[in-house]
């Protein structure tokens, strides 16, 4: 019987980072992952579906209501997932997930998935200073999702500080450590 393949689901969401993802997606391809991509409506505004699908070789979620069969996609793919990686992550899902608001096809995956999270923020280091996310980072941590970065630097805004997207070196080892458990 053939070895089930590691599936990871990446969230995409709207921070300009967003156009790293397909990086990512293609490395975690090359060494055999099965991923599945659901993106947020910002994310879309950066990145075309379109590239993820061309990369990944899977149907790209874009939204709770476009499923082509009867069985809610998030649910379908929640069950098979070994692994749910956000990255980037803004501020806007990080506060979704640590107060369980499922308004989007990732925030709703995001409580339907029971597997591992790892989560790599991206956002103006203004952002990520503020309280309200730093209490919303505390908490994911608290019920145990795993973060990487993010990391100081240049961000795209032109500011430095800490808030840029940790390297997808630093993702993809992350994500192949998991992998082995």
């Amino acid at each position: 019987m053939p070895k089930k393949p590691f599936t990871v689901v990446l969230g995409v969401t709207g921070s300009i980072a967003a156009y790293k993802a397909a990086d990512l997606i293609s490395r975690l391809a090359q060494k055999g992952v099965d991923v599945h991509v659901i993106m947020t409506a910002s994310a879309q505004k950066l990145v075309c579906p379109q590239t993820f699908l061309t990369l990944s070789r899977n149907p790209v979620v874009t939204s709770l209501w476009d499923m082509p069969d009867w069985q809610p996609g998030h649910i379908a793919l929640a069950l098979r997932a070994n692994l749910l990686v956000i990255a980037p992550a803004t501020a806007n899902i990080l506060g979704k997930m640590a107060h369980g608001i499922a308004d989007d096809a990732l925030s709703t995956y995001f409580l339907s998935h029971t597997a591992p999270v790892l989560v790599a923020p991206a956002m103006n280091p203004r952002m990520w200073a503020n309280p309200a996310v730093q209490d919303n980072v505390a908490l994911l941590k608290k019920r145990g999702i795993a973060f990487i970065g993010p990391e100081a630097g240049h961000v795209a805004c032109g500011e430095q500080g800490t808030g840029r997207l940790a390297s997808i070196d630093d993702i993809l080892s992350a994500i192949l450590r998991m992998q082995k458990g």
